[in-house]
């Protein structure tokens, strides 16, 4: 027993000693996905169509909030469907959304990411690429949101890459669901049709994007 007790207040004072992180080794954190695994594959879900009623869901935020689709009845949302946080599409693509952030705002697009990480995975991501708009954790029942959206890969364990406009009504307007993992969304198609949910009325749906 003095043996075990020795060893643990050595472990202590080892944790003690130990240095905190330079800033550059958070500039390597933010370089992982340049060198991360590659992730592909052809698409295999083709998400809900224009016009459909958007499920609701309860999902966690990075701090432990339940967030609502309900609780953005009367604007504009746009739904960002993700495989993972780290990975190197979806840090290409998220932190560019933050960067033009302003083209969501300035036509009153709430903006939700949504991915099957944990939340303290969704904190830690978004406090290195600087992600300021709600990261949803679609964790537990595992994939259960991106199920009802038609967007989920069950032989990966993770949704498709895919981003649906749903107007102030709840209703889906607009819908793209890339080819294959590792294309990005037109970013100016999604601008485009930023535009086309704000001016569309919703007996008008637009046209459903899957290509």
């Amino acid at each position: 027993m003095m043996s075990a007790d020795l060893n643990a207040a050595e472990l202590l004072d080892t944790v003690d000693r130990i240095e905190p992180a330079a800033p550059e080794d958070t500039r390597d954190v933010r370089d992982l996905h340049l060198s991360a695994p590659p992730m592909d594959g052809e698409r295999v879900a083709d998400g809900l169509p224009v016009g459909t009623q958007a499920p609701d869901f309860a999902l966690p935020d990075k701090d432990g909030r339940i967030v609502r689709l309900s609780d953005f009845r009367g604007a504009p949302l746009a739904l960002v469907f993700y495989p993972l946080d780290w990975s190197p599409g979806c840090s290409v693509q998220l932190e560019l959304y933050q960067q033009e952030y302003d083209e969501f705002a300035s036509r009153g697009v709430q903006l939700i990411g949504v991915s099957v990480d944990s939340i303290y995975s969704h904190g830690a991501w978004a406090a290195v690429r600087g992600i300021r708009y709600p990261l949803l954790s679609d964790f537990h029942p595992h994939g259960e949101t991106a199920k009802r959206y038609r967007v989920w890969r069950e032989a990966d364990g993770h949704s498709e890459r895919a981003v649906y406009l749903v107007d102030a009504d709840g209703v889906i307007r607009w819908v793209h669901v890339s080819p294959r993992l590792r294309q990005l969304p037109d970013f100016d198609e999604l601008v485009a049709a930023l535009d086309t949910v704000r001016a569309t009325a919703p007996s008008s749906p637009a046209e459903v994007t899957t290509s």
